[in-house]
């Protein structure tokens, strides 16, 4: 699996490390069981993805399904933090935070410790 759980993130959070190629199997057998099992006992969605690769490395098939989950959990996002390096996806993540009823911040690999803190809050 190139997308692995974070264990150090209180139970309301979901929260992943993505590195080498992310593909759509990625995305069923890791993040949307979790998301459900959050929202199921929640009814309200955390997201925390740390990208250790880079945003080609993700299959098409990884980004419509990427997309579909966004969709389907619409208004039950609470906060989705995205930390990397690359300087276009903390700026298209922050843009997102206009689109979506949640809140969305990207944030250097720097910051992680932040963005944790930011994301559980």
């Amino acid at each position: 699996m190139m997308l692995q759980l974070l264990e150090d993130l209180p139970e309301t959070v979901v929260g992943v490390r993505a590195v080498n190629d992310v593909t759509e199997e990625d995305y069923k057998q890791v993040i949307l069981p979790a998301l459900e099992a959050v929202y199921k006992k929640f009814g309200k969605l955390s997201l925390m993805i740390v990208l250790e690769t880079s945003i080609g490395n993700y299959t098409p098939g990884a980004w419509i399904t990427d997309l579909k989950t966004g969709l389907k959990y619409f208004t039950n996002w609470h906060r989705i933090a995205i930390v990397s390096d690359e300087k276009i996806v903390q700026v298209v993540t922050d843009a997102v935070s206009y689109i979506l009823p949640g809140e969305c911040k990207g944030f250097p690999m720097e910051d992680l410790a932040t963005a944790k803190l930011w994301v559980a809050a």
